[in-house]
């Protein structure tokens, strides 16, 4: 079995099959990514299609292979915000879209935050969803939202702490 390095560099030559492994081996991820932007199903598999084609596109001018899910969430993400400004949505979800997710008795705080998160402004949602709704490190949300890690840190930061200030407590 070949090695992500290898794959992407038998990419880089024009091996579709080596970039559609790629994405494959990534697609659940890819699609959660794609989904927390796009907030509905036929967005972001659009996103996740044109992804792919800039990536067909593009991968030459990948320097570090061993970046490549960097490199191809970014372009993911980029899909995604191009899809939403033709379409004038909002870029982050609402409750509705994850209420099905949890637990009965957990609804009322997690609509509570979605509601407050609502309030925050649109780099602190898309950090924190980021951060706590895809398990992202920090590093990862900052190569996607093209800032440095500290700002990352400091968005998630005040979100977080203005969502306690509001719900009144540790949640």
């Amino acid at each position: 079995m070949l090695s992500m390095e290898n794959l992407v560099k038998k990419a880089k030559r024009g091996d579709k099959d080596a970039l559609l492994k790629l994405i494959m081996d990534k697609k659940e991820e890819f699609y959660r990514l794609a989904y927390l932007y796009a907030g509905n199903r036929e967005d972001a598999m659009d996103a996740m299609s044109e992804m792919t084609v800039v990536l067909y596109d593009k991968i030459c001018k990948l320097k570090d292979e061993g970046k490549f899910y960097s490199y191809a969430k970014t372009i993911l993400v980029n899909e995604c915000r191009d899809i939403l400004r033709k379409r004038k949505k909002l870029i982050l979800t609402d409750y509705q879209d994850y209420q099905e997710t949890y637990e009965e008795d957990s609804k009322e705080t997690l609509m509570d935050v979605f509601q407050i998160m609502k309030t925050l402004r649109l780099e602190e949602q898309e950090a924190i969803k980021l951060k706590y709704l895809l398990d992202m490190d920090y590093k990862a949300i900052a190569e996607i939202c093209k800032v440095p890690v500290g700002t990352v840190k400091s968005r998630i930061f005040n979100g977080v702490r203005k969502i306690k200030e509001v719900l009144g407590g540790d949640y």
